[in-house]
């Protein structure tokens, strides 16, 4: 098998080097890859490398992820996110290749407070959140086979995070305020790696899973609780925070403005994903635990 990596660098494209390298030929390809075009600004460059490599399998995960920064170049994150989607799956189609997408929880608009189904109606409340749901929709649109994952909060060791951040800020400061009406599921980058991986398998032996499905850590919490959750871990690793054990206060999400809005309901029913590829989905405190394991100990 043959499997075109866009985004190598990125969270996930850097789980996704180790996942998918049992499973076959990997060409791994970044924004500013020489030899061949790994950039999702150049649509005709990277329809080329396609043609060139001509995988078994594509996996995109490129994008556009500054939130607020996409609210004032909309055009750009709408040719990374939503145009560059729809080249790699014309060309997936005419190649025969499978092509493997991520997608977001900004698809919607955050009302309620049950997880949403991959049925439910969308309504994106930012450009970043309107250019994921383009892209998704022409990947559906081109009829090639594929595989988009919407997720959501995503982590990983490898990069900034927002576990590393609160931890700095614990540091430095007598106290915190945290985001607490915002729910989801932290989600680390090494579950949507290996899920993909699993995932690719299972698809390439059975061509009817191709379709949309939610993946995202088990359970729920609010950034306060994230944060709250890794503040206690490290305090029980030995770690010196400045910040008191009852300093890290709740407040709304009005207390931060931000030029992009975001979504209070980012819960994402995972059922199909769990029926479909005969997985489960560990609770969310169990891969930020292994996070914070790996990250504390490369600063001890």
């Amino acid at each position: 098998m043959k499997i075109l990596l866009l985004g190598k660098s990125g969270q996930v494209g850097w789980e996704l080097q180790r996942s998918l390298a049992p499973l076959g030929e990997l060409i791994a390809l970044d924004h500013d890859s020489r030899e061949l075009c790994g950039n999702l600004t150049d649509l005709e460059g990277i329809a080329q490398t396609v043609r060139s490599v001509a995988p078994d399998v594509i996996v995109n995960a490129a994008a556009h992820t500054a939130v607020d920064k996409a609210e004032s170049e909309p055009e750009l994150a709408r040719a990374i996110n939503a145009l560059a989607p729809g080249v790699l799956a014309r060309e997936a189609r005419r190649c025969n290749a499978w092509l493997i997408h991520y997608s977001t929880d900004y698809v919607f608009d955050g009302s309620g407070d049950q997880p949403w189904l991959e049925t439910d109606a969308t309504g994106p409340l930012s450009v970043y959140g309107t250019t994921k749901l383009e892209g998704d929709q022409l990947i559906r649109q081109s009829a090639c086979q594929h595989l988009i994952f919407r997720t959501s909060w995503v982590y990983g060791a490898h990069g900034g995070n927002f576990a590393k951040t609160m931890l700095r800020l614990a540091r430095e400061r007598d106290s915190l305020s945290v985001i607490d009406d915002q729910i989801g599921a932290p989600t680390g980058a090494d579950l949507l790696a290996d899920v993909t991986a699993h995932a690719i398998r299972t698809a390439r032996q059975r061509p009817e899973v191709s379709g949309l499905y939610h993946l995202v850590a088990g359970g729920e919490t609010s950034w306060h609780g994230y944060a709250s959750f890794v503040l206690d871990f490290a305090r029980r690793a030995g770690v010196t925070l400045k910040v008191a054990h009852d300093a890290t206060h709740p407040v709304p999400t009005s207390a931060f403005p931000t030029p992009a809005r975001r979504p209070h309901n980012s819960r994402l029913d995972t059922t199909k994903l769990r029926n479909t590829f005969d997985l489960s989905t560990p609770v969310w405190q169990t891969g930020v635990a292994r996070m914070l394991a790996e990250i504390l100990d490369k600063q001890s």
